[in-house]
């Protein structure tokens, strides 16, 4: 995905109204913006010319958000995604998250707040300064924060924006148990916000990083407080 001095953002809602106040907060605040209607409209933008971030509703006629965003992901770990869901769509936000979604917002909200998220989702694409600039080895596992590319045993992983940030910043302090709200701050932005998010990020990356997800070496739960990242080789 080229970044551009505009950055081409695709909004996927089937409420007009919504669709258009979102529409306007994204262009005034420098961003090119597309609409899609429904799952399938989206699918066919997307393939036709990737958007640089995509704000997606769960709830669409036809393909639904969560099949979309399922598609997309398939196609593209590297793609950022913002979800929109209602207030009691607890389940289904989690079930985003875990497809592979980075971030989300709850209806009712406010645009001021989703271009925040959106800013926030793309500076961190673009590498920004405050992530550290040498590599980070443990073992077979390297991060480069500088070029944002991470490898396995000498394969690269597939993370998504918030996988990426959150293996930095769990190698960038190893053996520090981080309590959920610091990697909220830390990783998303959030002085506040729902602890969940983080669960599902690390079990994410645990898929990807670790020989026996269930019984991790790398991440360790500490348990009523957050995550530890504990270096398997013996000189990292």
């Amino acid at each position: 995905m080229t970044r551009s001095s505009s950055p081409a953002i695709l909004v996927v809602d089937d409420d007009p109204t919504v669709a258009d106040v979102v529409r306007r907060y994204l262009e005034r605040a420098g961003m090119t913006v597309e609409l899609a209607a429904d799952g399938d409209t989206a699918l066919a933008a997307y393939a036709a010319r990737p958007p640089d971030l995509v704000v997606l509703d769960l709830m669409l006629p036809g393909v639904d958000g969560l099949e979309v965003c399922r598609r997309m992901r398939q196609s593209s770990a590297e793609l950022p995604i913002i979800m929109l869901t209602a207030m009691g769509e607890e389940i289904d936000r989690i079930v985003g998250l875990q497809l592979g979604a980075d971030d989300y917002v709850t209806k009712p909200f406010s645009p001021r707040e989703l271009v925040l998220r959106v800013q926030s989702v793309l500076r961190r694409t673009g590498a920004q300064p405050q992530q550290p600039k040498d590599l980070l080895h443990d073992g077979d596992l390297v991060v480069d924060p500088a070029r944002r590319t991470a490898t396995l045993s000498g394969s690269p992983l597939a993370l998504t924006v918030r996988e990426f940030d959150l293996l930095v910043a769990l190698m960038s302090q190893p053996g520090v148990a981080l309590k959920r709200p610091q990697l909220l701050d830390q990783v998303w932005g959030w002085t506040f916000g729902d602890q969940s998010t983080v669960t599902v990020h690390i079990r994410r990356l645990r898929e990807k990083i670790e020989p026996d997800p269930a019984n991790p070496s790398r991440i360790q739960t500490v348990w009523g407080i957050g995550y530890r990242y504990e270096p398997v080789a013996a000189d990292a």
